[in-house]
């Protein structure tokens, strides 16, 4: 084992264990040895087997990203950026999601693409909610990220005939054979020789789960010492289906049957009984989530660009809700949706105040880590794992650099990261990741999705083109 310290670091964002927050710790030394931290503060007293000179740098603990799709979102750049279903709320969930998938050839490069971005903006930690495909867990760890394997399992898929009714088709069998499945990939996973992977049980939506794999599910997670995540109160659909299967809104049926927990994520949470659109005769839902303790894992750019928006996450925070970010679409840029976070809260909230940057940051780190059930991610503290960046403070994009966390998220972005570590392990430098070919991969992509265009018609219900559904900005001449 060999120690590697940064010295006289311009500044670190470290944990300060007794106010149970970051702080800003100037001329910081950072020491880490067998991928775990082992100074945090100043004036390091020892002769390490290795030096980095910190000056100009900030040390930035790893970001946490508790809710993506790596192996099939980055196949609809190009796609699905203003489409929304008129008939269904503007959901692209039920009409679109389902003619724009990644085939077997393309998913590899999707997966690569995506760990490749989430790399690139200072993700250490990620939680990739797929179905389970050939070769996931050797791709994830060649990313040398610290991955969260989340395999989906559903009783039904849904689908849309005419755009504006989602039906669904049930096999409660098969999706309990899934999730047995699931259950088996998350122990090869915790046994996968990288060491970085680990599980998270994961019944798809809702709306596509029969009771029984919701409580089997969470029962099996409970036991295993997993963190469970769903998918709900993504949709107004969903809002009213569940409504009117159970008579609970959907945060209200899953606290009914005691689902709502420590280790429960809600992927993304949206229309509670509260929502503008979404009232019920209930004012329960957020107090429910809070009074459980569960996560909601918030992720604004794929609901921003149908129009829609969470009411809004500083609500959520104040009354005590934990929160975590996630990227759940491309473009895999955890920096880009901090700031989207941020603003699209101001502006529902109608009030600059609503979401502090330190909210803001501790949800992408402390909340995301907290939800994952993890203690030693997400923050510079002595004994935490060495998952952590170094961002150029002088870059010009950073400078001013008065408050540099907010030089960070608002201005500069991944332009400013020199590099990322996981483990102790460099993994990105200068703006390339070192661990996967992330040009040829998103050249493939590219190739990829022209075969995946041609096949629109046969998966659409109209039978549409690609071009009809998402015509190009401009006709090409």
């Amino acid at each position: 084992m060999t120690t590697t310290l940064i010295r006289n670091a311009d500044l670190a964002i470290a944990w300060d264990a007794t106010a149970k927050e970051h702080t800003y710790l100037p001329d910081a030394d950072i020491a880490f040895r067998d991928g775990v931290l082992t100074f945090v503060g100043r004036g390091y007293v020892g002769t390490p087997d290795a030096e980095i000179d910190g000056a100009g740098l900030m040390v930035m603990p790893g970001l946490v990203n508790i809710h993506s799709h790596p192996s099939s979102e980055p196949m609809n750049k190009g796609f699905t950026d203003e489409v929304g279903t008129p008939g269904l709320y503007n959901s692209s969930l039920y009409e679109y999601l389902p003619i724009f998938r990644a085939d077997a050839e393309a998913v590899p490069s999707c997966v690569r693409v995506a760990m490749s971005e989430l790399l690139l903006s200072g993700v250490t930690t990620v939680a990739d909610l797929s179905m389970a495909h050939p070769g996931w867990l050797d791709l994830l760890a060649e990313a040398g990220m610290r991955v969260c394997i989340a395999p989906m399992f559903r009783s039904a898929r849904w689908f849309t005939k005419n755009g504006h009714v989602v039906e669904y088709e049930w096999d409660e069998a098969a999706g309990e054979k899934a999730m047995a499945e699931a259950f088996t990939l998350i122990e090869r996973a915790e046994q996968h020789e990288c060491g970085r992977l680990f599980g998270m049980v994961v019944p798809a939506q809702i709306d596509t789960c029969s009771e029984t794999l919701l409580r089997e599910s969470k029962q099996e997670a409970k036991a295993r010492g997993l963190s469970w995540q769903i998918h709900a109160a993504q949709s107004v659909v969903e809002f009213h289906e569940i409504t009117r299967r159970h008579g609970f809104t959907p945060i209200g049926w899953l606290d009914s049957m005691g689902l709502l927990s420590e280790r429960a994520i809600i992927g993304h949470g949206i229309f509670l009984d509260d929502h503008p659109s979404t009232p019920w005769h209930t004012r329960t839902d957020l107090s429910r989530l809070a009074e459980t303790g569960t996560t909601v894992a918030h992720c604004p750019t794929v609901f921003a660009r149908r129009g829609i928006s969470l009411k809004d996450i500083g609500r959520y925070r104040r009354a005590g809700v934990n929160l975590g970010l996630g990227t759940d679409t491309y473009p895999h840029n955890m920096l880009d949706e901090m700031r989207l976070a941020a603003y699209v809260a101001r502006t529902q909230a109608t009030d600059p105040r609503t979401l502090s940057s330190s909210d803001l940051f501790h949800a992408a780190t402390i909340g995301g880590a907290q939800a994952l059930g993890r203690d030693d991610i997400g923050r510079l503290a002595v004994g935490c794992r060495a998952d952590f960046s170094l961002v150029d403070v002088t870059h010009p994009r950073m400078q001013p650099a008065r408050d540099p966390l907010r030089s960070l998220i608002y201005s500069a972005g991944d332009r400013a990261l020199k590099a990322v570590y996981v483990d102790g392990h460099k993994v990105v430098e200068d703006g390339e990741v070192l661990t996967m070919d992330y040009r040829a991969a998103a050249a493939h992509l590219h190739e990829s999705q022209k075969r995946i265009e041609g096949q629109v018609p046969l998966r659409d219900w109209a039978h549409r083109s690609a071009e009809q559904i998402a015509p190009t900005t401009f006709r090409w001449a």
